[in-house]
């Protein structure tokens, strides 16, 4: 698409678009853990995280300045999909600061993706630690 698009990418652009496909499967990752920690503690987790996921993927296909402010801040700040999609895209594109962030910002979000999976690991531990069987 960016070649067809007549988009010339130099090396920062094809590091950063690298780093956000690295900090996606981070997040993924992160939100299959969450998934499986859920199960400690509840019986339809599939369907709970199939919102994210699935959902999240949909979201993604579409600018996230469309979406209302809330549901930019969630895909934001509490599952990190704008971080390592829709920031990284803008950056790669020269369309910089359309959601009020500054240019700096884009370059750094794919981090966010593997904090997440570290935040979901240490929850994932506390789930492991205070998990208790059935007995059956």
């Amino acid at each position: 698409a960016l070649t067809t698009g007549g988009f010339h990418l130099g090396a920062g652009q094809v590091a950063l678009l690298i780093a956000a496909m690295l900090g996606g499967a981070c997040l993924f990752a992160g939100l299959f853990v969450i998934g499986g920690t859920l199960s400690f503690w509840t019986v339809e987790t599939l369907e709970i995280m199939a919102t994210v996921t699935y959902g999240g993927v949909e979201a993604t296909q579409f600018p996230l300045s469309i979406y209302r402010p809330w549901f930019r801040s969630f895909f934001t700040f509490v599952v990190p999909l704008a971080c390592v999609n829709f920031l990284p895209a803008q950056a790669i594109l020269g369309l910089e600061g359309q959601m009020g962030a500054p240019s700096w910002v884009s370059w750094l979000a794919p981090l966010a993706g593997v904090a997440f999976l570290v935040l979901c690991l240490r929850i994932w531990r506390i789930g492991v630690r205070h998990y208790s069987s059935t007995g059956s």
